[in-house]
């Protein structure tokens, strides 16, 4: 264990995070250097690179994202075949921010969310919570021959929490300030939001998924024009939303659950596209694709702006809302963002020096800096765990 002490001991580390989010498609890599800890972190962006799945892995992990379409042995099979995947990206990302890989300290990677099970169902005769990530640590560890950091979630659940989210961790590191009350709106596969008060303290901050972000805009692109997505949101752009219907939309039980709580592709995936799509065509009178399109984008701006009227503006009204996240380059989001939320600015993260693509990466190189500091980053008052504890398993290779 002496190359573990070695880490520990280490005042600055090069760090690469890994994520891989509920989209399914692909991994974002951040090359970093990080040192210090909690408010006094400092992390420095060395590279950033984004490195989409190949088209056929992406269909199986769509498939084996869905019960009736997943496979034990595909599962075994995407665990080791990711962690090759991230092998190259690491390689490939470190060759282009100029970092010998021989240099690397650590490597924090989330792994691909297959499966989030948050609140208690019945297995084998027992109430269970779950969550899986594949693209085992230890496979990537020893490909590499650099310590790995991974499967952050499992700790967090282990103490009834929901495991998610976990970005806010950064938010409160990188954002905390002495004057504003700062929220920081993610917008990936599905959005979260983080509420940091002025001079907040570890347990001030107050975050939680409020549904889908992207998710099913996506699902949509695929199935009304054979895109991956709808790029700008030029097609929303294009259509009318139905007051009715989305009235109905807001009624879903997730909306109406109260925090802490979490979600993914099981809930807001293609499955649930469909059905919003034979909604609207019973309820809308003659929508057009373009209008389903509005509607999902819609829902995901208008679900946003009810969860911060429900369960934030109570007891902290925010000054302004930071925007990061593959929806931040969707102009009609933003543009409808803004609406909604005026007077309220609403800003790029991009506006506060930090990298919107590489967010997630980052936040997942500073978790498996802060895991080897011996430092606990979850946040019982976000997951709902009944304790603080380290998140990861740290993988040594020989």
């Amino acid at each position: 264990m002496r190359k573990l002490q070695r880490l520990f001991e280490k005042r600055s580390r090069i760090v690469i995070g890994l994520m891989s989010g509920t989209s399914l498609d692909g991994v974002d890599v951040a090359v970093t250097r990080i040192e210090g800890s909690g408010p006094d972190l400092h992390a420095e962006l060395l590279g950033h690179a984004s490195f989409p799945y190949p088209p056929e892995l992406r269909a199986l992990l769509l498939d084996n994202s869905a019960p009736e379409t997943s496979s034990v042995l595909d599962l075994s099979q995407l665990n080791f075949r990711l962690a090759s995947e991230y092998e190259r990206a690491v390689r490939t990302a470190a060759a282009q921010a100029d970092v010998k890989l021989a240099d690397v300290d650590l490597i924090g990677s989330h792994g691909q969310t297959v499966h989030h099970v948050p609140d208690r169902i019945d297995c084998g005769g027992a109430e269970t919570i779950s969550t899986l990530q594949i693209g085992d640590p230890s496979v990537l560890a020893n490909l590499l021959d650099v310590t790995v950091v991974g499967d952050f979630r499992v700790a967090d659940m282990a103490l009834g929490g929901q495991g998610a989210p976990l970005v806010p961790y950064l938010d409160y590191v990188y954002f905390v300030d002495p004057d504003e009350t700062r929220g920081l709106l993610n917008l990936g596969g599905i959005a979260n939001i983080t509420v940091i008060p002025p001079a907040a303290d570890f347990d001030d901050v107050f975050a939680f998924d409020t549904g889908p972000g992207n998710m099913v805009i996506d699902s949509l692109a695929r199935i009304l024009y054979d895109e991956p997505f709808d790029e700008s949101g030029h097609h929303a752009a294009g259509g009318e939303f139905d007051d009715a219907m989305m009235a109905e939309l807001l009624r879903d039980p997730y909306f109406e659950q109260d925090p802490p709580k979490s979600t993914g592709r099981e809930y807001f995936g293609t499955p649930y596209a469909e059905r919003l799509v034979t909604r609207c065509q019973e309820i809308m009178r003659n929508p057009g694709p373009n209008d389903l399109m509005a509607t999902a984008s819609m829902l995901t701006v208008f679900s946003v702006y009810q969860a911060y009227a429900r369960y934030i503006r109570g007891r902290n009204e925010v000054d302004v809302l930071i925007v990061s996240g593959g929806g931040m380059h969707n102009d009609y989001l933003m543009e409808r963002f803004e609406n909604t939320f005026a007077p309220i600015p609403v800003r790029s993260v991009e506006e506060y020096g930090l990298n919107s693509d590489a967010k997630e990466a980052l936040c997942f190189a500073v978790l498996a800096h802060e895991t080897i500091n011996g430092v606990p980053t979850n946040m019982p008052a976000v997951t709902g765990a009944s304790r603080k504890t380290i998140l990861g398993k740290i993988c040594v290779p020989q």
